[in-house]
């Protein structure tokens, strides 16, 4: 196993990147809106949801030896791989790749919550793949879902990060308008003015002023995946991701969701139609485990880089891997205070 301060073996060279909708913190809105509703009729309701979410099989192909051990001042911590991707992208007319990589720390209280976005071209050790076709090459990091599946994408990431992974959620942004528009829409703080030119609209033009904006599934939509408008592409698309999933969880537990049958009924049904979990996953355990979490609770951040470059033909983002080994030590130590100073929160 190479961890993020392994040397580098040779380069492979990865497809050109395709253009994709991100986020991938739709599962945790489940138990944390169901909490709400008292743990008798949440775990009745849940079991039923849980029935209809799409399951898959994301450690079979993973040696176990070569997986990191958790550690024992963790305690009860968990550690989820969010990934999302879009099947009804124009541009998704090859290898499925995962745009969005999250990695999500939940600490041992179970009431508070890290998510550490790794940018999706981060160049990083790919183990081989399971049939042997691909891999044990450097690449973007997001090459490893198009070579492996969820499997590889798992091993690749505990590879990098040392973090053993306990749960793994997938997101098809395919259905993500109808989830916000389930909500009845956000509220989002854009942060500076900036125009779509790849936009949901008609005309593919969708304009954005500063300042607070409340947004219905398609704006959002526009506003998470654009990266073309912005100088530093990806990392704005990672804040914008972030800033949208606080904007869903904060109108979840505090929109009237809870107190409306219909919208809640609308929301969860858009929810299972979007979400595929692990195999071990059950829902009703996490509902109780997370019943007191909450947005206000989550912290946003960036795995450490040194920023863009080149290798080869490609552009790539460069890990900081001192940084970041530091940083993912901390999360498999459950060190929090530790984890908020040194992830990047650009």
């Amino acid at each position: 196993m190479q961890p993020v301060d392994a040397p580098e073996p040779g380069k492979h060279a990865a497809k050109k990147s395709r253009k994709k909708w991100k986020i991938a913190l739709i599962v945790l809105l489940v138990p944390v809106i169901l909490a709400g509703l008292g743990l008798i009729g949440a775990g009745w309701y849940l079991q039923s949801v849980e029935n209809d979410i799409e399951r898959v099989d994301a450690f079979n192909e993973v040696p176990e030896a070569a997986r990191p051990q958790k550690e024992a001042a963790a305690g009860e911590a968990q550690n989820f791989l969010l990934l999302g991707s879009d099947s009804r992208d124009p541009e998704n007319d090859g290898g499925s790749r995962s745009d969005t990589i999250i990695v999500l720390h939940i600490n041992k209280a179970k009431d508070a919550a890290q998510l550490i976005s790794i940018p999706r071209d981060t160049w990083v050790y790919i183990p081989k793949s399971a049939n042997g076709k691909h891999g044990d090459t450097n690449s973007k990091i997001n090459a490893s879902f198009a070579w492996g599946g969820v499997p590889l994408m798992v091993q690749t990431v505990e590879n990098y990060t040392g973090v053993r992974i306990d749960h793994v959620a997938l997101v098809d942004f395919a259905g993500f308008k109808e989830i916000v528009d389930a909500l009845g829409g956000v509220e989002v703080d854009v942060e500076t003015s900036f125009t779509s030119t790849h936009s949901l609209n008609a005309n593919s033009i969708r304009k954005f002023e500063k300042g607070p904006q409340q947004m219905d599934g398609a704006m959002a939509l526009d506003y998470a995946r654009e990266r073309y408008a912005f100088k530093d592409g990806d990392f704005a698309r990672i804040r914008h991701q972030q800033q949208v999933i606080k904007a869903i969880l904060d109108k979840a537990v505090s929109g009237g969701v809870l107190t409306n049958p219909g919208r809640l009924n609308s929301f969860l049904k858009a929810t299972t139609n979007t979400v595929s979990v692990d195999k071990d996953m059950n829902m009703v355990d996490m509902a109780m485990d997370l019943r007191h979490l909450r947005s206000e609770n989550l912290g946003f951040y960036t795995s450490p880089t040194k920023g863009t470059g080149r290798i080869g033909d490609q552009s790539v983002v460069l890990p900081d891997k001192a940084k970041a080994k530091a940083l993912f030590t901390a999360v498999r130590k459950d060190d929090v205070d530790t984890i908020k100073s040194l992830a990047e929160t650009k």
